[in-house]
């Protein structure tokens, strides 16, 4: 009997089986019925011949045979599945995996994509975006070697504080907070904007997405010294897409990341009131692999994110 001849099949349910101790559990475990496992074990019994468990009334136990293999088995399967995965995994030649927050990608990384598209016309971007890609207090950690890994991600543009274990981090940029409001709303004589302590005339603007370090409005004003604004009142966005909308279309004066409200401002939707900013304790990362292989799609991505950072 070779190993070739042995099923995977029967040889995962052996496992699994063995792991539970029952193959009730096992069938749940892999979706199937306890009668299915139980043939499948039966088979492999069948081809090996050993008997692999003593069937109990109340489970199994593995005889000495079972349990002589099992962790060469599991150790096996581990390895297939590994190789499954990276296989599975293993990105088109030209293509380039890319993780970021969504309100980058949209706000930043979008109007400035032509360019890059321009430059790399053979590179195909796989953006995803997600909301997953911000420290917040619960994850702060959450981006890994083993996540980038896992996903195949190329590159990860990250907020935060720029610790992620068995990562190659480099800071594309730091970040300030600063109001924005819609140009219109300068116009108005009843409801001046001269100053920070004319913001207790105004609607403010809040962006609470759960990430750690976004801009606060009590905070900021504390750090400019308007002690006559209440930060907290006004409305209230889980997104800063939305925050920004609002601001655009004269709703109230918004609290965001100079970085993300770049092109509306040059576009003339959004401008700031007053010349405070202040300055945030995150930052925007550049995240890749700890050791990756020479790659100049990687390196094509990050030099263009910093030449566009740079001048942004």
């Amino acid at each position: 009997m070779t190993t070739s001849s042995l099923p995977l099949k029967a040889l995962n349910a052996f496992e699994v089986a063995a792991r539970h101790e029952s193959f009730k559990k096992a069938a749940e475990e892999l979706n199937v019925t306890p009668a299915a496992i139980s043939q499948q074990i039966r088979m492999l019994e069948d081809l090996m011949g050993v008997q692999l468990f003593y069937r109990k009334n109340r489970g199994l136990t593995l005889t000495a045979a079972g349990k002589s293999g099992l962790i060469k088995l599991q150790e096996g399967l581990r390895n297939v599945n590994d190789a499954v995965h990276q296989i599975c995994a293993m990105p088109l030649d030209n293509s380039l995996s890319v993780w970021m927050a969504p309100s980058f990608a949209s706000k930043w990384l979008m109007p400035r994509m032509r360019h890059f598209v321009d430059l790399h016309p053979d590179i195909d971007l796989r953006i995803s975006a997600t909301s997953e890609l911000v420290d917040n207090n619960k994850s702060a950690r959450s981006l890994s070697h083993d996540i980038l890994r896992a996903n195949a991600v190329d590159v990860a543009v990250r907020f935060g504080g720029g610790d992620y274990p068995g990562c190659h981090v480099t800071r594309l940029m730091n970040v300030v907070a600063l109001p924005l409001c819609a140009p219109s709303m300068l116009n108005n004589e009843n409801k001046p904007l001269n100053n920070p302590d004319d913001l207790r005339h105004h609607t403010l603007l809040h962006d609470i997405t759960p990430y750690e370090g976004r801009p606060d409005w009590t905070k900021w004003l504390n750090a400019v010294g308007a002690e006559e604004v209440d930060g907290s009142r006004g409305l209230y966005f889980n997104r800063v897409s939305l925050a920004l909308s609002a601001a655009i279309e004269s709703q109230g004066i918004a609290l965001s990341l100079e970085q993300l409200a770049t092109n509306d401002i040059n576009n003339g939707r959004l401008i700031t009131p007053f010349e405070h900013r202040v300055e945030l304790d995150r930052a925007y990362y550049i995240v890749t692999l700890e050791k990756p292989e020479k790659n100049e799609k990687i390196d094509a991505f990050i030099n263009w994110l910093q030449k566009e950072a740079s001048v942004s």
